[in-house]
């Protein structure tokens, strides 16, 4: 008796949790070219380019630029300051702010990578800190935003990769973002994303990288007094390259 009421109790919860939230689910297709251009042993200059889309290519879901410093500590450590520049679009059933418009986003972050391996196994850690200026638009009359939210968000991201196929590697990593601070609504849980891959070296400074992407978004404001989230499902296919500059400058010397 005491095991059927245990339980029941967790049905109960679970269906009451169920009922005070709504999801909308949507299909992306994500596509990122990423550089590093290395200037000495130790700095380098980091470069991406995010082409994010809503119904796997048809129409936009976000556009992200982000720029940085690179510091490398040792062979395992990476430092990273640097800004971003996002530009969201209106997408699925629930857009993610009150007027369903797009919205400019400006962010600052500090970002630290720890690498290491067992065996053949790599394992990437990378923890960063953003500074967020989040546009909004205080009326629905308006065509842009008029005011910009200060929040604050950390994110973690866990990545595996283990060599399979000659040159072909497989990776997983999953990231948690938490927000936290003034401004913050129902969104202390922000996002989490989700990615399974497979990727391969095209020479010596080049690989391209494709998978399964799942980002699951809960937005900042209740949706007919219900929590919402985003359940965002679709593949997404990189190009990673990597240079160093200094390298070449002294191979061109006499």
């Amino acid at each position: 008796m005491k095991f059927k009421f245990f339980f029941l109790s967790l049905f109960c919860i679970a269906f009451s949790h169920a009922q005070t939230r709504t999801t909308d689910k949507n299909n992306i297709g994500w596509f990122a070219a990423t550089g590093t251009f290395n200037l000495s042993e130790k700095w380098g200059l980091h470069t991406e380019y995010q082409w994010r889309r809503d119904d796997y290519v048809e129409n936009w879901q976000q556009g992200l630029l982000r720029v940085g410093v690179n510091y490398k500590f040792s062979s395992d450590v990476l430092f990273r300051v640097g800004y971003a520049w996002a530009e969201t679009y209106p997408y699925g059933e629930i857009p993610l702010n009150n007027f369903g418009k797009d919205f400019t986003e400006h962010r600052v972050y500090e970002m630290v990578q720890l690498g290491h391996k067992v065996g053949s196994l790599s394992l990437n850690h990378r923890f960063m800190f953003e500074q967020r200026w989040v546009g909004r638009y205080t009326n629905a009359l308006l065509t842009s935003e008029d005011d910009y939210v200060y929040l604050n968000r950390l994110r973690y991201m866990i990545r595996l990769q283990l060599p399979v196929y000659k040159k072909l590697y497989a990776a997983v990593y999953d990231e948690l973002f938490m927000g936290f601070g003034e401004n913050i609504g129902e969104n202390i849980f922000d996002q989490n994303r989700f990615g399974a891959l497979i990727g391969h070296p095209i020479g010596k400074n080049i690989r391209i990288e494709g998978g399964y992407l799942n980002q699951t978004v809960q937005l900042g404001r209740e949706v007919g007094g219900k929590n919402a989230f985003q359940k965002n499902n679709g593949f997404i296919i990189s190009g990673i390259f990597n240079f160093d500059l200094y390298k070449s400058e002294d191979a061109a010397k006499p």
